[in-house]
């Protein structure tokens, strides 16, 4: 547990992973799909909260439901990806607590406190959807994760009478290296981090 990955391993992670736009024509697995998610829910979260939910879109009729609900720069390779993944959370979350931390009162700790229930899905539900991002290209996918898109709109669409909503979406698939745009530059050490 104690050993540094590959450059391989990082490489197809982080440092030669990349936002795709363009999509290569080849199927998804729902296998790989639920195999994404089995690595992803094992990421940390706050008292083991775990509140990410999934809404996988990959007919065609549900990507044509979601189509409204994209910014105009988005249709195009949103609808080319092989499957879309609605990264929501779910504001009932501590609902689940029996399973995901018996030892501790849900109800009493969040039910009717909504500034600490949206701060904690918030937080808890982006480091999982990042999880999720990393969960996928180490298992062979690229991704497109992105924001613009009317997010009432589509929890209006996929979510209505539910406790989920929409943090981000994210287009999986075997991405076209022949589109990617030069990489964006990143800040270095000095720049971002302080050493105390």
């Amino acid at each position: 547990m104690n050993e540094i990955l590959s450059d391989a391993a990082l490489d197809q992670i982080f440092r030669q992973a990349r936002t795709y736009r363009a999509w290569r024509d080849e199927e998804v697995s729902d296998v790989l799909l639920e195999a994404i998610y089995d690595l992803a829910k094992m990421g940390p979260t706050s008292a083991n909260c775990c509140p990410m939910r999934v809404a996988f879109l990959r007919s065609k009729a549900a990507k044509e439901k979601l189509r409204p609900a994209l910014d105009a720069g988005n249709v195009d390779k949103t609808m080319a990806a092989p499957v879309t993944a609605i990264i929501a959370y779910d504001l009932a979350f501590y609902e689940k607590f029996s399973t995901l931390a018996p030892q501790r009162d849900g109800q009493k700790m969040y039910a009717g406190k909504e500034a600490l229930v949206q701060e904690t899905v918030m937080r808890n539900g982006s480091l999982q959807g990042a999880y999720f991002i990393i969960a996928a290209r180490a298992l062979g996918l690229d991704c497109g994760p992105m924001s613009g898109f009317d997010r009432d709109r589509v929890d209006k669409i996929f979510f209505a009478g539910t406790s989920w909503r929409a943090n981000f979406l994210c287009n999986l698939g075997h991405g076209d290296p022949a589109a990617l745009r030069p990489r964006a530059a990143r800040l270095e050490f000095d720049e971002a981090c302080q050493l105390l």
